[in-house]
């Protein structure tokens, strides 16, 4: 298993304002994402990441995961990369780091 592309939030913004193509995955909870959400961002919560994610996302694209500071992301990261996804990248951070650095209307918690 190759080790999981560790993307800074700084480095996603330039990817969003590009128009580059990929998809933003956020796996916290439910109740996460109804308080804050990154904007384009997907909900596939880490619990229910094993039984969603393999039918929802294609090994072609490229695939950022999220999560609160980005624990989560990079377990969820990982799993993918162990069935075969090459264009996995973890959120350094998380939306915390987002929140911090690139857009303070994200609400921290």
């Amino acid at each position: 298993m190759n080790p999981i592309k560790q993307m800074k939030v700084t480095e996603l913004k330039q990817k969003m304002d590009a128009g580059e193509k990929f998809r933003l995955i956020d796996c916290r909870e439910q109740d996460e994402y109804d308080f804050c959400k990154i904007e384009g961002a997907e909900l596939i919560p880490l619990s229910q990441f094993p039984a969603k994610a393999p039918e929802a996302l294609a090994k072609n694209e490229e695939i950022v995961i999220h999560c609160h500071h980005g624990g989560r992301s990079q377990r969820a990261a990982q799993y993918l990369s162990s069935l075969g996804y090459e264009n996995v990248s973890n959120l350094a951070g998380g939306i915390d780091a987002w929140s911090l650095e690139v857009d303070s209307k994200v609400k921290r918690y």
